[in-house]
């Protein structure tokens, strides 16, 4: 199997010009009760829980935070939306002749705050980036290829450090408890899912041709099967194209690491700044099966992701305290920090699609062609 070559630029054209930012489509009602519901969980976290027994006295403690290793907490958390951005431009800015870092980095952030208001597992974030991208330009085809390869970059990283830290801990190589049920079981949803994702580059180029040919004449089932004939076609492209990418050793990969590991940095030093932290394996665990709570139907995870990182250290054996305290001083900054700047973003990426179509369509963007693995 010869590496890939990305060599060839090719134009690609506009989109039409009426197509609306997709963020228009959600009523007034759904940001009411969206924020609503945002704010009455905060109110919960940091207001209500604290008089938990035995968490309210311990509580005072943020007032006596490190305010080093709250600087630390910021510093950290810049560092992962800057590898973030770094993927983004791996994945997509591939030969583009119009997204800039500065339009990345209006992109990545604007995306990053639709996620939080449009959850579940960061959909606003992505429909509002796949719109931004197919107005530079970028076909749609190509759009949720990459789109679909830059998941896999980055859930590849969550992954194997599931399996790694999970079997690590259950066998004793890596300080900490080794209960079987938040060890070797996220060990074995990551090992899954990984084998999963390779499955999936075996699946056959244009499969969705071939069903949509097989189920023409099977009636209502195979009008079911030829709608859902894209779904097998696109995973396979976008696991081949993160393994182009990963295969031509593309620096901007480790964006997906930085990503990841600067954001457990962040709740590390939280930890710092009340007390000592649990060991790394623990708190790497306790942050990504808490994380998986960004699965549920709740407007950036809140609520679900505090809990769930807070339950499984408390599990690990961390007092409950301290937990608390460090896990919502982190999501301060996770979660709230790119809030004002992801507003802004917005805004400025309004501005720069708008600019994208005054340029006319005899300016089309100029994107690289990535040409499947010979066999």
């Amino acid at each position: 199997m010869e590496l890939p070559q990305s060599e060839v630029n090719q134009p690609v054209p506009e989109v039409a010009d009426d197509e609306q930012m997709p963020t228009r489509r959600f009523s007034r009602r759904h940001a009411f009760f969206a924020g609503f519901f945002a704010l009455a969980v905060v109110v919960f976290l940091y207001f209500g829980l604290p008089q938990i027994a035995g968490i309210n006295q311990t509580w005072d403690r943020i007032q006596d935070g490190d305010p080093k290793w709250l600087i630390v907490c910021a510093v950290f958390e810049l560092i992962s939306f800057g590898g973030y951005i770094w993927l983004f431009r791996g994945v997509f800015v591939r030969g583009s002749t119009r997204i800039s870092w500065a339009v990345s980095y209006q992109i990545t952030m604007a995306g990053l705050v639709a996620a939080r208001l449009f959850a579940a597992a960061g959909a606003g974030g992505a429909i509002l980036t796949a719109w931004a991208l197919r107005r530079s330009g970028m076909p749609g085809r190509t759009v949720a290829t990459r789109m679909i390869a830059q998941y896999v970059i980055l859930y590849a990283v969550y992954m194997f450090t599931l399996l790694i830290a999970g079997i690590g801990l259950y066998v004793g190589a890596f300080n900490g408890s080794g209960v079987f049920a938040l060890t070797i079981v996220p060990a074995i949803i990551g090992g899954l899912v990984i084998i999963l994702a390779l499955a999936c580059a075996l699946i056959p180029e244009k499969i969705d041709e071939r069903i949509s040919h097989w189920a023409k004449d099977s009636g209502w089932f195979g009008r079911l099967v030829i709608k859902l004939a894209p779904v097998p076609d696109a995973l396979a492209g976008g696991v081949r194209e993160a393994l182009v990418i990963i295969r031509e050793r593309d620096g901007a990969v480790f964006g997906a690491v930085i990503w990841w590991y600067f954001d457990i940095f962040t709740l590390w030093a939280a930890f710092h700044a009340f007390g000592d932290p649990p060991p790394v394996a623990v708190l790497v665990m306790s942050y990504y099966i808490g994380m998986l709570a960004n699965l549920l139907p709740l407007p950036g995870g809140i609520g679900g992701v505090e809990g769930g990182m807070i339950g499984v250290l408390i599990a690990f054996g961390v007092p409950s305290s301290l937990a608390v305290v460090a896990v919502l001083s982190y999501r301060a900054f996770s979660f709230w920090l790119p809030t004002i700047p992801g507003a802004i973003a917005y805004l400025q990426l309004r501005r720069t699609v708008q600019g994208w179509g005054e340029e006319g369509r005899d300016k089309p963007a100029t994107l690289y062609k990535v040409k499947s693995p010979a066999t």
